[in-house]
């Protein structure tokens, strides 16, 4: 598994709670983080910054995450970044979704715990990096 450090990690997640404890475990990895709890605002920051990799939260308020999704991989200059959906929302519709539009994988917050989190952040930029 490969080194977190000095991987730009973008996070959109509008709970404070969670994202507090998401910063911490992920600046424990070394990484440099950037965060949205909006989905516009989001999207500014992934085009300002270019993010490694970024996690996305479905349910925000504005444009959702499916939506940031979809301008993400609309936008030519963006569409290479890999995407995690990490959501409560765990239906299979919505998991399908976020498949067709192009998230490297689907987490439900509920059942994923923050090594996991890191685990696949890991795997999904160790195989981005191969392409």
């Amino acid at each position: 598994m490969s080194s977190l450090t000095g991987k730009k990690i973008m996070w959109v997640e509008d709970d404070k709670f969670l994202s507090d404890i998401i910063a911490r475990r992920l600046s424990t990895e070394g990484c440099i983080l950037f965060h949205a709890s909006e989905g516009e605002e989001a999207l500014k920051t992934i085009e300002k910054e270019k993010p490694d990799i970024i996690l996305l939260d479905i349910l925000l308020s504005g444009i959702d995450g499916f939506e940031v999704l979809k301008r993400l991989k609309e936008n030519p200059k963006m569409k290479s970044i890999p995407v995690i959906i990490l959501s409560n929302l765990g239906q299979k519709s919505d998991i399908e979704k976020g498949q067709v539009l192009g998230a490297e994988r689907f987490l439900v917050k509920a059942t994923v715990t923050l090594d996991e989190i890191v685990g696949d952040i890991s795997a999904v930029l160790d195989r981005t990096a191969k392409k």
